[in-house]
């Protein structure tokens, strides 16, 4: 933005634009959303693909001066670039996908899953909101941001990066971004693959815990044996899973595993302060959650919690008979699945070598123990005074002409990959809310929350460039 102009000029400049614009952005949207580009599915390969070439012909259209579809061994993604005029200019990635969840009408929707509709305002399709509606937000965003300031080319260097295979895993997305790390080189990482807190409460997440996770196989007797023959005089595998299990947490819910806690970056005062001022209603919580009480490290809130807080879970545990009736042997093996929520300052190597040396140390003598741990996603944090986060919040603020809250993620996503690869802090900007159904039936996106997103993108570029002129 140029700062000549009063401020509520340029918003009803970029507001006045984005309405002469929204009728051809959401035909165009509603074409996109028809290609039913599910990567779960083989027999809709070719659909994803056709969503890729669809994508990059629209940033073809749209002015993007680069626009490729990137090869990999499942689905393509979408790589788009348009430099700015000014070399020193921050560089900025927008990551998203263009894959979407399975949906059928059976499954309970009320239309046509791949026939986007209108309704109250509401746009329903399949990808509507997760994530092609928030990818497609950036299109008319930076033609709103040039309309607007009379530039040729945006305020920073602008990249996108939109993978085909999120909904599956993405399975081949860590080795994409290490392969062409070159070309998506960047300051700065947005991630528009997210929502917000409701539609009344506008909301930046600012990380999003990693994940470990492994299952351990412990092995007894050569074959399941008599308990009354051999029982209470050999190793029980399943009892040792069940002490295991048992010894993973301490009385205050604490993970017991030695070491587990080393180097996290703690929440702040005024972290915790900002969660507070959330409109968080905990029973509700509970319903959503499907429970009956909260439970937890002591001394932190629910949202503290599954937001701030690292954690262990007990994802399956299983030994011995299963059956109906009783069967009397001590089992040959047993088996617990765990896995680890990480956040910030802590190292998914590190979590690894801890927890083997752990349960080495839990196992008794006469227990073997195999430990397999899958691969691992790292936290990703942005410090609340980064000034590529204060951007992101002023551009959010204009649009929706209120205060803009904080949240975090308590899952992972491949973002962690962005950061780790290219070095580059992770923001976040989602418009979707709670209520927009992601992988369910009646999937939709709320229209006014859609524009504004892309009002959000028409303020940031310019803002972006203006606070962070000087990037590392």
């Amino acid at each position: 933005m140029t700062m000549s102009h009063p401020v509520d000029s340029v918003v009803s400049a970029v507001r006045t634009y984005i309405e002469q614009h929204r009728a051809a952005f959401l035909d165009d949207l509603a074409e996109w959303l028809r290609i039913p580009s599910v990567s779960a599915q083989p027999d809709h390969g070719p659909d994803v693909r056709r969503s890729a070439d669809w994508l990059a012909a629209k940033l073809r259209e749209t002015g993007f001066p680069t626009a490729e579809v990137w090869e990999t061994p499942g689905a393509p993604a979408v790589f788009a670039e348009w430099p700015a005029d000014d070399p020193a200019a921050p560089t900025v990635l927008v990551y998203g996908h263009h894959d979407v969840q399975p949906a059928a009408r059976e499954d309970g929707w009320d239309s046509d899953p791949f026939e986007p509709v209108v309704r109250d305002n509401r746009l329903y399709a399949r990808g509507a909101a997760d994530d092609k509606g928030q990818v497609f937000f950036h299109t008319l965003g930076v033609r709103a941001h040039l309309a607007t300031t009379g530039r040729s080319a945006p305020a920073v260097h602008l990249k996108l990066l939109v993978e085909g295979e999120e909904e599956s895993g993405s399975p081949h997305f860590r080795a994409l971004v290490e392969e062409r790390a070159h070309r998506l080189a960047a300051d700065t990482v947005i991630v528009s693959d997210t929502g917000m807190w409701s539609e009344d409460t506008p909301t930046v997440c600012t990380g999003m815990r990693g994940l470990a996770e492994c299952e351990i196989r412990l092995h007894g007797p050569d074959q399941d044996i008599h308990s009354g023959s051999f029982g209470g005089a050999v190793p029980n595998p399943a009892t040792a899973a069940a002490r295991l299990v048992a010894a993973l947490h301490d009385e205050h819910a604490r993970v017991a595993v030695p070491g587990f806690y080393d180097g996290i970056v703690e929440l702040t005062d005024r972290e915790s302060e900002l969660f507070a001022e959330l409109p968080f209603d905990e029973e509700q919580w509970l319903r959503t959650a499907k429970s009956h009480a909260t439970h937890g490290e002591s001394g932190h809130t629910t949202l503290e919690r599954v937001w701030a807080r690292p954690t262990a879970e007990v994802n399956g545990i299983g030994g011995g008979y299963q059956g109906p009736g009783s069967k009397t042997i001590v089992p040959s093996s047993a088996m617990v699945k765990l896995s680890f929520r990480l956040v910030a300052g802590q190292d998914p190597g590190h979590i690894e070598k801890i927890v083997r040396a752990w349960a080495a140390e839990q196992v008794p003598a006469g227990i073997r123990q195999e430990i397999t741990f899958a691969a691992a996603t790292r936290p990703c944090l942005t410090p609340l005074d980064h000034p590529a986060l204060q951007s992101v919040v002023r551009a959010m603020g204009r649009a929706f002409g209120k205060p803009v809250r904080f949240t975090r993620e308590g899952g992972s996503g491949p973002a962690a990959d962005l950061q780790e690869v290219l070095g580059a802090p992770v923001l976040f900007l989602g418009i979707s809310v709670p209520s927009d159904g992601w992988h369910a039936p009646n999937e939709k996106v709320e229209l006014d929350l859609l524009l504004k997103g892309v009002e959000t993108a028409a303020y940031l570029w310019g803002d972006l460039a203006e606070h962070w002129s000087h990037a590392p």
